[in-house]
């Protein structure tokens, strides 16, 4: 064993990195479940000594301790969120907000198609994208059969409001819950930094899908005033919780915008928040909503990723990246964002964002934090709006694909795509000019 250690020492960094190579492909071609993927890649690299099974060195605590590489803000924050959420939404709030709204436009389908995606994306930016368009698809149904319209434009719509809207918060996306914990951004700095640009984005892909749906979004007046008359008196199903649980979000949402001044970090606001609401309610039964298959997934992830670092290969990468762009702080912003929303429309944004956040830690060691705040939303920016690409780009266009086939309305990878391309590239170039503005000039 020792000579094979030896080996694994002597070419970590090309070990690490096919080990973290061949996660993406398998990652990549779902046929394997990627949480599988992600246990066995991390059991290897602790396994052949990439990283270290032993939590104290002679000189103390090992900082090549395997555990030491797994982000705990990311996986509180996450577990904590998803328990808030599944609490609160048993109480039917999100689906009465949805209701209300829609009666609201009097069933006009242009109204209809701007409501339900400005509410996917309002929700997205607090809900994670999957538990938003789970909530809002079977509304849309209900609605597109009593209008008589086909549900794939309200659909598609819905996809693209849900990856917009989870652009613009610490906890609406995945990418940006990595990139908050390694960057040490507060709640506040993305609302501040990414509501703007988001909000001009999601104006300019609904003009554009508007433009393409038009002639689908055609139905009768007496259709439009069915619309009115949805009986919405029997959608809270439990006020008690409806009040409490409320109550702990909005309490979680002010903690999170006040981090700058109490300086308790995200995750321990969403922890207390949880803990609460836990209270009153069955754990055994709550726990069975969280999805441990994503929470296992990140930690495999960080343990593969944090091999490749350990090896130096995260070096290696910033320092390609800094002599390719001439160390340019407005080529490599641009880099990241475009290569970031290309590759995030094709792979899992996770890892992408996983293994990309390192590396813009080990340009900052080097050129300092101004340099780095660009590249931070830059990467925020392409990885969340890159899942609007293709049908695979992220989990909730997946979850919309596989219910909407089930109900009789499949949508087909290109067609999907035809859409997601354009609504992928007006994004990036609008980011492009926003970045442009609020860092270069």
């Amino acid at each position: 064993m020792e000579h094979f250690y030896e080996l694994v020492q002597n070419h970590s960094i090309a070990i690490s990195a096919i080990i973290l190579i061949l996660a993406y492909i398998f990652i990549a071609l779902e046929k394997i479940p990627k949480v599988t993927i992600a246990l066995l890649g991390a059991a290897v690299v602790v396994f052949s000594g990439l990283v270290s099974q032993d939590k104290l060195a002679d000189s103390g605590l090992n900082e090549l301790y395997f555990i030491n590489f797994i982000d705990f803000n990311v996986i509180f924050l996450l577990v904590s969120m998803m328990i808030i959420v599944n609490i609160t939404t048993r109480c039917g709030v999100f689906k009465w907000v949805a209701i209300e709204l829609l009666k609201m436009t009097k069933g006009k389908p242009l109204l209809v198609l701007i409501a339900l995606s400005f509410f996917t994306a309002i929700l997205s930016a607090f809900l994670d994208n999957v538990t938003t368009v789970i909530l809002i698809m079977p509304i849309t149904f209900v609605v597109a059969k009593q209008l008589d319209l086909d549900p794939v434009p309200l659909l598609i719509s819905e996809v693209f409001a849900s990856n917009i809207g989870g652009t613009s918060t610490l906890i609406g996306d995945p990418p940006n819950i990595i990139i908050g914990s390694a960057a040490g951004f507060s709640f506040s700095d993305f609302l501040f930094e990414l509501t703007i640009i988001c909000l001009i984005i999601m104006v300019a892909v609904l003009a554009f899908l508007y433009s393409c749906f038009k002639k689908k979004l055609i139905t009768t007046e007496e259709k439009m005033a069915s619309i009115q008359n949805i009986d919405n008196s029997k959608t809270i199903t439990d006020y008690a919780l409806l009040k409490r649980s409320m109550l702990i979000l909005a309490l979680v949402i002010i903690g999170f915008l006040t981090h700058d001044i109490t300086h308790i970090q995200t995750c321990i606001i969403a922890f207390i928040g949880a803990s609460i609401l836990l209270l009153f309610e069955k754990p055994e039964e709550t726990f069975k909503e969280v999805e441990w298959n994503t929470i296992f997934f990140f930690i495999g992830l960080f343990i593969i990723i944090g091999a490749f670092e350990a090896a130096g290969g995260i070096k290696l990468m910033a320092d390609w990246l800094l002599k390719v762009t001439a160390g340019s702080q407005k080529i490599t912003t641009y880099v990241i964002l475009w290569a970031s929303g290309i590759l995030s429309g094709v792979i899992d944004n996770i890892p992408y964002t996983a293994t990309m956040a390192p590396m813009i830690q080990t340009i900052e060691e080097a050129k300092g934090r101004d340099y780095v705040l660009p590249l931070w939303w830059a990467l925020s920016l392409g990885a969340c709006l890159g899942g609007n690409l293709t049908m695979i780009g992220a989990a909730a266009n997946v979850i919309v694909s596989e219910n909407s086939a089930k109900q009789g309305h499949p949508i087909k990878f290109l067609s999907f795509m035809k859409y997601g391309v354009v609504v992928v590239f007006i994004s990036l170039t609008l980011s492009s000019v926003y970045l442009y503005i609020r860092h270069f000039i």
